[in-house]
């Protein structure tokens, strides 16, 4: 993968938002940030992380996929062509 520019925007929309959830629920389980009712408390805080690192995984795993068809992409690779047992034949037959 040449960049991190090169992900689809919306898997970079969502790692953004990712880490902003991530950030504020820090800020709010340290009690740097007074957030409203129904998102104050530790347990909406720990919803926030989950939340956070969910909206992250779009990007770790189009990242991961990128890097397996950089390293191997015979693995990746389709084969279009269906080749016949001739074909292999002839491949493997060496001239004696």
């Amino acid at each position: 993968m040449r960049s991190l520019g090169s992900l689809p925007k919306s898997v970079l929309i969502l790692e953004g938002i990712g880490m902003a959830l991530l950030a504020l629920a820090w800020l709010s389980l340290k009690q740097y940030v007074s957030l409203p009712a129904p998102f104050d408390g530790e347990l909406a805080g720990i919803i926030m992380i989950f939340a956070g690192i969910v909206l992250m995984l779009p990007a770790a795993v189009a990242l991961m996929w990128e890097m397996a068809q950089t390293v191997a992409p015979q693995l990746m690779r389709r084969n279009d062509k269906p080749s016949s047992s001739s074909d292999q034949e002839k491949r493997d037959d060496a001239d004696h």
